[in-house]
């Protein structure tokens, strides 16, 4: 595609008005206008932002020749398909759909019609991760934390579903390999879904992983912690930093052995860096260039459909902990 592209944005909640914010600015972008279900919300954000609200989803998909998705997740399959219909390449907000079978379903329209489909799993595009990816090699245990205060927004589904799956999609990233196992607990505890979940995870590699998400936090924290064969990074995804540190080359095991050593002897610290750049503008960016064909997709449909099956695996673990009652009350909020 040469010419500019057009690119609308469907649902402009607190990150919808960002996708269009960005989207604005964006070289090669012409900014179709967007819609938005809620009347009052349309008008606020035409005002500010200085754009087109169109007064139904049909009348944008007129307009554009790809659309950016930040609806609740129980509307992604309905609205995406629709613009799958029309022939129009997306970007869908995780988690992709609510269901594998709604997966299924975009996946093969998107096939069928010849579009782009690119989900948006952020943290691909986080600063940390970026620097982290060229020293990842071997990984055999990882720990991740994603921790943040109640928020209404996300509250339809599980934490799991909401924050977790950011997580869930790093992990399938970084090992490179399918999950053979899992076992997990998790609690409701200002919904009626689960709001706190932890989950342990085994792949075929034979890499171990243990994820922790909850949306009942006093403080927020994401990080995550990656010990490998020949070392160990640890990762803010939060300040976008990280630490690398390694075994040295030319450390004396036979000394080591003999008497206590300083970590210096025998560990050494490895620079780690990445450019900087706003991950949302970074993701939005990625998806003009792969509709423009000038780089591959970066987060495929079916990146984002092994991610949510990984998910429901363990919302279902979880399910099955909870008391009697219970679990089926989280399920039926989960799938919502």
């Amino acid at each position: 595609m040469n010419k500019p592209l057009r690119v609308g944005v469907a649902g402009t909640g607190s990150l919808g008005y960002h996708h269009a914010r960005l989207l604005r600015g964006i070289e090669g972008v012409t900014f179709g206008g967007f819609y938005e279900s809620n009347p009052e919300r349309a008008a606020t954000v035409a005002k500010e932002l200085e754009i087109t609200a169109h007064p139904t989803l049909d009348a944008l998909l007129e307009n554009v020749d790809a659309l950016s998705i930040v609806t609740p997740t129980k509307f992604h399959h309905v609205v995406a398909k629709a613009a799958l219909e029309a022939g129009k390449h997306l970007l869908i907000e995780k988690p992709i759909t609510a269901t594998i079978e709604e997966a299924d379903e975009l996946i093969s329209l998107a096939k069928q019609h010849g579009v782009m489909v690119q989900i948006g799993h952020i943290e691909r595009f986080n600063r940390a991760i970026r620097a982290a990816l060229p020293h990842v090699d071997h990984l055999l245990f990882i720990d991740s934390d994603r921790l943040a205060p109640f928020n209404p927004r996300g509250s339809d589904v599980a934490v799991v579903l909401d924050l977790m799956i950011h997580d869930i999609d790093l992990l399938l990233t970084l090992t490179g390999a399918k999950v053979s196992g899992i076992s997990a607990v998790g609690i409701p505890v200002l919904t009626p879904s689960i709001d706190i979940a932890n989950a342990r995870i085994t792949f075929e590699s034979g890499a171990v992983a243990t994820i922790t998400a909850s949306r009942v936090s006093k403080d927020r924290m994401r990080k995550l912690r990656i010990f490998q064969r020949n070392g160990y990074l640890s990762l803010d995804l939060a300040a976008g930093t990280g630490e690398m540190y390694r075994l040295r080359s030319d450390m004396d095991l036979v000394a080591l052995a003999k008497s206590a050593q300083s970590i210096e002897a025998f560990v050494e610290r490895v620079p780690i860096d990445a450019p900087e750049g706003e991950p949302l503008k970074l993701e939005l960016e990625s998806f003009v260039s792969a509709l423009r064909g000038e780089s591959p997709v970066a987060v495929t449909a079916e990146d984002g459909r092994d991610a949510l099956a990984v998910a429901l695996r363990i919302v279902h673990e979880i399910e099955r902990s909870l008391p009697a009652g219970r679990g089926a009350s989280a399920a039926a909020h989960a799938r919502a």
